[in-house]
């Protein structure tokens, strides 16, 4: 019986795999457990598929998946979830700023009868802008998950397998495993953890790809932009029939009609983007309802070893 499952997505990671799996096993080997290293090779292009195949080939505990195409980081996560046979399953990134040297404190805080644990980074170890647009993002995903464990959430996760048994018919291009894990979880916890420089490379999520994937979370996997349309599209209606009343008590008292080509088109300018905005939303959602009828799978494996 496998006790922990590991899963690593890995994009363009071939100067860190090596190293990543080396730290795992002197940890994991400490604490006396079975356990299992899935690594998810997303498309990358470099070598890092091979050396997976190394891997593999040197250690019995290690399996490779190859996705067909580059599909993302959650998507990747979720086909190596779907494969784990570990009683539990941490989530890691590939490139070594999660240390393998926290995960038997994850492990000490979900014993304490929690379904997930997060290891959020005491002190972020990227840009400025990289940290605002990942703070816009934890927002966002606040109002999608309604937990307040959202404001901590990280890549840097373990929890129980059993929850995946809440979302194993998904489908969809949009994938979000903090999301889907609500739907099987109720108990949160978040700890703050030792967050390590990039030792090699550049991040792939940029300032644009974070807020591109809050915007993803909200429409995807709540209906709040269609309650704010609905709110805007009553304020503006009050604002309008105040407007209204200015304009007759104008007439009736003063006998003449507001004059002024501005205001006439201020107001018309104020609703026709108020009208554009809610249609936006809608459009957005129609896109997702179109994306799901035509039951596009979240990932397809080329090869597993």
């Amino acid at each position: 019986m496998i006790d922990l499952s590991i899963v690593i997505p890995i994009y363009r990671s071939e100067n860190s795999i090596r190293e990543l799996h080396q730290r795992l096993v002197d940890q994991l080997n400490k604490i006396y457990i079975e356990f299992e290293i899935v690594f998810v090779e997303d498309c990358g292009g470099d070598n890092s598929w091979n050396i997976i195949k190394d891997l593999v080939a040197d250690d019995v505990r290690v399996c490779g998946m190859r996705m067909s195409r580059n599909y993302g980081q959650h998507n990747a996560l979720l086909a190596g979830i779907r494969a784990a046979r570990g009683n539990l399953i941490v989530t890691v990134d590939d490139d070594l700023q999660h240390p393998p040297e926290e995960i038997p404190r994850l492990l000490t805080e979900l014993q304490k009868g929690f379904d997930v644990v997060y290891g959020f980074p005491q002190r972020e170890q990227h840009g400025f802008f990289r940290n605002i647009a990942s703070q816009i993002t934890k927002i966002a995903l606040q109002k999608s998950m309604g937990a307040q464990t959202a404001r901590h959430v990280s890549a840097f996760r373990v929890f129980k397998t059993e929850l995946r048994d809440a979302f194993k018919d998904f489908t969809g291009p949009s994938v979000n495993i903090d999301v889907l894990l609500t739907w099987g979880a109720a108990k949160f916890s978040a700890i703050p953890v030792k967050h390590d420089e990039r030792k090699y490379g550049a991040s792939n999520y940029t300032t644009r790809k974070l807020i591109q994937h809050a915007i993803n979370m909200v429409t995807g996997f709540s209906t709040i932009p269609l309650k704010i349309a609905g709110i805007l599209g009553f304020l503006f209606s009050i604002f309008g029939i105040l407007v209204l009343a200015y304009v007759l008590s104008q007439y009736l008292l003063h006998g003449s009609i507001v004059p002024g080509f501005a205001f006439i088109a201020s107001i018309v300018a104020i609703f026709s983007g108020a009208q554009l905005f809610a249609l936006g939303i809608m459009g957005e959602y129609l896109a997702r309802i179109y994306q799901r009828t035509m039951e596009r799978p979240a990932y397809v494996i080329r090869e597993s070893v």
